[in-house]
């Protein structure tokens, strides 16, 4: 069964496109705002949305994606507040959304009901950072029975075995982290990175998906060059930050500026 990012990788590879995908956070700085956020990027070339769902200790994010987390976390934001902005935001978009998750948070809900909420709701995958892809298999094959998809992440210090068992097990995309460490903006992008991404390739004909330290659209263009998509999260956030005492609109708008140049790089049109 293909789901929306399964459609949507193929539609753009069919154009020799690459993915733009950027991550913002459900509620920050409130759900009003992530809504207009969803719909404007879209206009501004996102192809797939990742929505991250706030957590108290995210393993994987540096300090601009934890502080946005934890500005959301000190609302109240609950997961099912997610769910409800999704299915609201669905009524006037089909662009695939991935959620962004804890595995405790998975654990807490309970892994079937979980994924079953998620998928009513209008998510098309998650990606769970601080789930191995050892101890994942269960959880992929109960997603997969829903035309869910559990996207799997590698990184350059990943064993050669290992990598052959995320390029088996992903779904939808391979997440690949650019550089090891947390998210964040960096002035420069790895020099071994094509190369990572060549030898991934020889594994998978999933598509692969860039993340970690993009944050122009120069640097956009280079990682669109060589994979199949371009994750951006940090960047796009300190954006928002950076308007944050402003009205929604001109939050919106402002992210929505950036989201588009970022795009046209991952497209190879600057």
């Amino acid at each position: 069964m293909d789901n929306r990012i399964d459609q949507r990788f193929k539609l753009l590879k069919s154009k020799k496109e690459s993915a733009f995908i950027p991550f913002i956070t459900a509620g920050d700085p409130s759900l009003e705002v992530t809504r207009g956020l969803i719909l404007e990027l879209e206009r501004c070339g996102a192809d797939i949305i990742e929505l991250g769902i706030p957590f108290s200790d995210p393993i994987a994010d540096g300090p601009v994606i934890q502080a946005s987390y934890y500005r959301t976390l000190a609302k109240g934001l609950r997961v099912e507040d997610v769910f409800r902005l999704v299915k609201d935001v669905r009524k006037e978009t089909d662009i695939p959304i991935v959620s962004m998750v804890s595995y405790s948070i998975v654990f807490k809900i309970g892994v079937e009901k979980f994924l079953v909420s998620a998928k009513e709701s209008g998510f098309d995958g998650a990606t769970i950072p601080d789930l191995p892809v050892e101890e994942s298999q269960a959880l992929i094959r109960s997603a997969s029975e829903k035309d869910f998809r559990i996207v799997c992440f590698a990184a350059p210090t990943t064993t050669p075995d290992r990598m052959e068992q995320i390029a088996k097990g992903t779904q939808g995309f391979l997440y690949y982290m650019s550089v090891v460490g947390i998210t964040g903006v960096r002035d420069s992008l790895p020099k071994d990175m094509k190369e990572n991404i060549c030898r991934l390739k020889r594994l998978t004909d999933k598509p692969i998906a860039l993340g970690f330290g993009i944050s122009t659209p120069e640097q956009a263009k280079i990682a669109g060059s060589v994979a199949d998509g371009v994750i951006v999260g940090s960047a796009l956030i300190k954006e928002l930050e950076r308007n944050i005492d402003k009205s929604p609109s001109e939050i919106i708008k402002a992210v929505g500026q950036l989201a588009g140049k970022l795009s046209a790089g991952a497209k190879g049109r600057v």
